[in-house]
């Protein structure tokens, strides 16, 4: 099962997430398929997540499942699943 979720980058007690496509039987920031955004939580809000939604779209077309989290941030920029 393919997963759209989020790969955890940067140092201690500042994050920075990459939204990638994984296998989900990959470890988090294992090898991912391709990367589709990012989201920085400790930008101002409007920084806060971008992400490619063509590339989105396309990989919900073939069946990869957004983590509850990823849903989340994608709701928050208006993108209907």
């Amino acid at each position: 099962m393919v997963k759209i979720r989020l790969k955890r980058l940067g140092t201690k007690k500042r994050p920075y997430y990459r939204i990638v496509v994984q296998d989900a039987r990959e470890p988090r920031n294992g090898k991912t398929i391709d990367e589709v955004g990012i989201y920085h939580p400790i930008e101002t809000a409007e920084n806060q997540i971008s992400f490619d939604a063509d590339k989105v779209r396309n990989w919900l077309g073939k069946g990869a499942q957004p983590t509850d989290t990823v849903r989340r941030l994608l709701n928050k920029k208006k993108f209907t699943l």
